[in-house]
């Protein structure tokens, strides 16, 4: 909780310090850049404290979410996150899932335009069928005037080099949860049992690691495959599953190698290659019974059975 008022005294801080600076010639356009990108980068970790808020039930915390989404101008994460990511992970149809093979640069442009479109339709189902359309109820509404207000607030304090620089120091944040949205489930995919219905989400359908600096730092989001088994739980809760994919290395240093496609594709493609083996000769030998992970039975194949162990 204390995050929230730090990251937005620091953001309105920044803004006024570095936006109007740089407008009234006292800040050189230097210092300019690097404060939006250093801004950009602790507003991009506190979208881990919005992800935890906007997973639990109550509407304060959500709300809170929202708020500190509108810091980064990224507030359809709360929709496409919970309603569509989660839902479809692992799947042709997440755009937040990458595929074998796919770039950072060329996952970024399609998990930027199509989380959008996906919070809009989802937000469309929903209102269609609760009610509210129009509203601010309706996320379609309410989201873009926040952002309206936000904006009008930060022109009106600290000009337009101050938008400028709140514009691209969400744009930092933007970039840096999509690339790590890149690196949690690079070239991982659920089976399609029938046309259009996927296997359930298990925790082999993320990467995981347990790099504990970072960890303490991203609040346990590299325990990514726990959090996707049961999405309710509590970040300081989650588990580290020992036998889901493992990250050669943290995100810090996997952000550098998502950076390099060629150096990526050397490091990550292998161990993409080998653990879909092992998943396919799992499922073709199935010899191993139904086990229970934390309450939850799985069976038909040693990865839904006792290859799934969570350590602490």
């Amino acid at each position: 909780w204390l995050w929230i008022p730090l990251e937005l005294v620091g953001v309105a801080l920044a803004v006024r310090t570095f936006g109007a600076g740089v407008g009234a010639g006292a800040v050189p356009v230097w210092q300019f850049c690097v404060a939006a990108v250093a801004c950009g980068l602790s507003t991009g970790i506190g979208i881990n404290v919005a992800h935890e808020l906007m997973h639990r039930k109550g509407r304060v915390e959500r709300a809170f979410a929202e708020v500190l989404m509108m810091s980064t101008t990224y507030t359809h994460f709360c929709v496409e996150h919970v309603h569509g990511h989660h839902k479809h992970i692992a799947t042709p149809l997440d755009p937040a899932s990458s595929r074998p093979g796919e770039s950072l640069y060329k996952y970024l442009p399609r998990t930027l335009l199509g989380g959008l479109r996906s919070a809009w339709r989802i937000e469309t189902v929903r209102v269609a069928r609760q009610g509210g359309a129009g509203t601010l109820r309706d996320r379609r509404v309410r989201y873009p005037i926040g952002l309206a207000v936000v904006y009008v607030v930060v022109a009106a304090v600290a000009g337009l080099s101050g938008v400028v620089f709140f514009a691209a120091q969400s744009l930092v944040a933007m970039l840096l949860l999509e690339t790590i949205n890149y690196i949690e489930h690079y070239g991982l995919a659920r089976r399609e049992v029938r046309p259009g219905v996927y296997e359930r989400t298990l925790p082999h359908h993320s990467w995981n690691s347990s790099e504990r600096l970072t960890n303490w730092v991203l609040f346990h989001l590299q325990r990514h495959a726990d959090h996707h088994h049961i999405a309710s739980r509590p970040y300081f809760a989650l588990r580290h599953i020992e036998d889901s994919p493992q990250l050669p290395t943290g995100y810090a240093g996997m952000l550098w190698l998502a950076a390099l496609p060629p150096l990526w594709r050397c490091v990550m493609d292998p161990r993409v290659a080998a653990w879909n083996a092992r998943r396919d000769a799992a499922q073709r030998s199935d010899v191993a019974g139904p086990v229970a992970v934390e309450g939850h039975v799985f069976g038909g194949g040693a990865l839904e059975s006792g290859a799934l162990r969570a350590a602490e």
